[in-house]
């Protein structure tokens, strides 16, 4: 008797992955654990999300846990959100907890907010991010947002916080 096989894009946990050859324009909504390895140009709705280091995302993001090891730039609304030492995120963020590891690269506004996922922006209103990113053709350029590195250091006293000029 045969075995019953998961759907395409599942490993049969409740967990779907995008693939680091699949480009997807469009939005992408999925009801369990996303994995993406691959790029996105829309917005991405789930229950948790992993952004691969590898992977892109040009849109907004609203789950509930949200780790990025990727680039992401749009607007990212979740209940725990954790940048990792490889991401680059250009994005306005909301959440209820955050934690950025050492390394990692953010470019926005971030706001702490109760109820994150209570609240979308509107569909055809792009995140500053996004509209700046459009602007510039994806070049990187100086800016007076603010920017957070976190240095080599343990202790959440010795960051540094800095504006470009």
């Amino acid at each position: 008797m045969a075995t019953p096989q998961a759907p395409c894009g599942t490993n049969g946990s409740d967990e779907s992955t995008i693939g680091q050859d699949l480009v997807i324009t469009g939005d992408v909504t999925c009801k369990s654990a996303l994995v993406i390895e691959g790029q996105i140009r829309g917005n991405v709705h789930c229950a948790s999300l992993v952004v691969g280091e590898s992977s892109e995302i040009e849109g907004n993001v609203v789950a509930e846990d949200v780790v990025i090891r990727g680039r992401v730039i749009g607007s990212i609304r979740g209940l725990r959100v954790i940048l990792e030492s490889t991401c680059h995120i250009e994005v306005d963020l909301v959440h209820a907890s955050l934690a950025m590891e050492q390394g990692a690269y953010f470019e926005g506004r971030s706001r702490r907010s109760e109820n994150p996922l209570a609240s979308d922006p509107p569909k055809s209103e792009k995140p500053a991010a996004v509209e700046q990113h459009e602007a510039t053709g994806g070049r990187e350029e100086s800016s007076t947002r603010f920017i957070r590195t976190l240095t080599g250091t343990n202790s959440a006293e010795e960051h540094i916080d800095k504006t470009l000029a």
